[in-house]
Formats: C-alpha cells, sequence, structure tokens
C-alpha cells in the first residue's frame, strides 16, 4: 500500500484539532502540526495549542520547537517535514498533517522555492526602516530593487515586501528571480481536506474561543512576553492587539474587539487563499464519520 498523507485543513478556530486527533486515533498514525504560530514554546494560550488530553492521545511534531527568538520559515519546513516523513512512513504509511498556516502547507504538498536563508542583520535592517518611516519607503525600495515582484506582491503587507527585500539584498538577486513557482514531485499520495463552517457559525465559534482563550489567562501570557513585542513571532493576532493595550493606546474592551474582529478576518483571508485549489475535499466538521470514509476510499483507490 503506498504511503499516504492525510493533510486536514481550515480556518482558525474550525475545529481542526479534535477531528486530526480522532482519526489518528483511528489509523494509529502521529500528527504533524502545520499551525506556524504553534511552533513556538512561549506561546500556548493565543495559539491554542492542543490540549495535554489530546496531545496524550495522538503523537505531535512541530509543537513548541522553537523560540520566539528562532528564525523559520516555510521553505525550512518543508526540508524538516520531508526529512521526517521516511521515520513516521516507516511505522505507519499513514501520517498526518493539521494546520492552518496555508504557505506551509503548500510547502509540504507543491514545495517551496529555493530561497536561501536570510542573515536576521539584514532582516533587522528592513523591520528598522520599516519602523523609522513606515511603509511606503519599504515599497520604494522594492521597486528600484525588484520591479517585477514589486508588481505582484501584496503592498500593504510589510511582511511580505520585507521578505523580498532581504532576499534581494542578502543575494544581489531579484526574489523574483528565486520564484519558479515549479511543483515538485512527491514519493507519497496527498489526500487534502478542508474544514468549514457557515460563516456566522464559524464567527460565532471564533469569538467564544477568544473568550475562552481570556478566560485561561491571555493577558497574563502575553504581559510576560511584552518585552518581546518587536519580534516577528508576536506579530500575531491575539498579541499585537494586547501589546497596544498595553502601550495604552486602545482600551482593554478595544483590545478585545480587534482580537475578535482581526481573527475573523483571518479566517477569511485563509478561506480565499484556499479557494482556488480544487483538489481540496470540504467538510463540516460534525461529518466525522464522512470525513473518515472519504479517507478510506481514497487510501483504497475505490
Amino acid at each position: 500500500m503506498p504511503n499516504n498523507l492525510i493533510v486536514l485543513l481550515g480556518p482558525t478556530g474550525v475545529g481542526k484539532t479534535d477531528i486530526a486527533v480522532e482519526i489518528a486515533g483511528i489509523y494509529g498514525c502521529e500528527i504533524i502540526s502545520c499551525d506556524s504560530r504553534q511552533f513556538y514554546r512561549e506561546m500556548s494560550i493565543g495559539t491554542a495549542v492542543p490540549s495535554e488530553d489530546q496531545l496524550s492521545r495522538a503523537r505531535h511534531h512541530f509543537i513548541k520547537f522553537l523560540s520566539i527568538k528562532d528564525y523559520y520559515s516555510a521553505s525550512r519546513f518543508e526540508t524538516d517535514v520531508i526529512n521526517m516523513l521516511p521515520q513516521l512512513f516507516a511505522k505507519n504509511n499513514l501520517v498526518m498533517m493539521a494546520g492552518g498556516s496555508a504557505m506551509y502547507i503548500d510547502a509540504v504538498c507543491k514545495g517551496y522555492d529555493d530561497i536561501p536563508d536570510v542573515d536576521p542583520v539584514i532582516r533587522d535592517k528592513y523591520i528598522s526602516l520599516y519602523k523609522r518611516e513606515g511603509i511606503e519607503s519599504l515599497r520604494m525600495a522594492l521597486k528600484v530593487l525588484d520591479p517585477e515582484h514589486y508588481s505582484k506582491v501584496d503592498l500593504k503587507n510589510y511582511k511580505r515586501i520585507i521578505r523580498a527585500l532581504e532576499i534581494c539584498d542578502s543575494t544581489g538577486k531579484p526574489y523574483s528571480a528565486f520564484l519558479k513557482n515549479q511543483r515538485k514531485s512527491r514519493d507519497f499520495r496527498i489526500i487534502r481536506i478542508g474544514l468549514n463552517r457557515p460563516r456566522k457559525e464559524l464567527y460565532d465559534l471564533i469569538n467564544i474561543r477568544v473568550d475562552k482563550m481570556l478566560a485561561e489567562g491571555l493577558e497574563k501570557e502575553a504581559r510576560s512576553l511584552y518585552e518581546f513585542r518587536h519580534l516577528n513571532a508576536l506579530n500575531t493576532v491575539g498579541y499585537k492587539e494586547l501589546f497596544d493595550y498595553f502601550d495604552r493606546s486602545i482600551s482593554y474592551e478595544k483590545a478585545i474587539e480587534l482580537i475578535k474582529r482581526n481573527s475573523r478576518r483571518f479566517a477569511k483571508r485563509q478561506m480565499t487563499w484556499w479557494a482556488r485549489d480544487k483538489e481540496i475535499k470540504w467538510f463540516h466538521p460534525l461529518e466525522a464519520a464522512k470525513i473518515i470514509e472519504y479517507i478510506r476510499k481514497e487510501i483504497d483507490g475505490s
């Protein structure tokens, strides 16, 4: 029987972890986490890391294995997962990958362009430029160094612009020269399953989850990380809004409102990304029996 990677994806708050653990229990397989926010050991509550019970029911990989001070990327994730899979397939011809980080999922499923790592000093240079002069300075620098990528990149996303600039700076070549967009072949089958809910249902669950995070101590966790707020890992929903509250630039009530709003917007962006992928089979999270039957048929080829 061929090796199979079951990819379970979906927007934030949809309920991926419960389904992933249930499927892993049925097939006795291990789970690769593909939620880039859960990679960092200092961030637990705000990233909805699986509970101790869930972690005990199925072995997880790539959970809390980095420090917020560490540099990591989709290309490194691709390499690490591809190197790990033969060991996991030696134990079970089915492995589960679950999460919502679309770029990281694509890196494993389709391959990531071979882009070199960057000296953190170069990255810090452009982060400092952004803090001093704003996003317009980044845009102008990219327009000069790589006009082709400038015409395609989301000019409102400073992180994407900085990523392009640091590659241009460190290699002396345009970032666009590294973007071949050639799908890599894999020696295992990939079965992609998406979880989604009606918009109102999903948004209500997101709001409830934020309230639960706050009840579990999200504010205390964010305060413990406040001195590191400049790090890229912490430029994420749930933390950056509370940092603004700690800075007294917004009220506590406004911070909570923004966490919920920005979480909903993030879910919407995730679904927009996946809407173009016709290889994903979509289910409601309550359709566990249908999901398991679909996996069985895909594996059996029936």
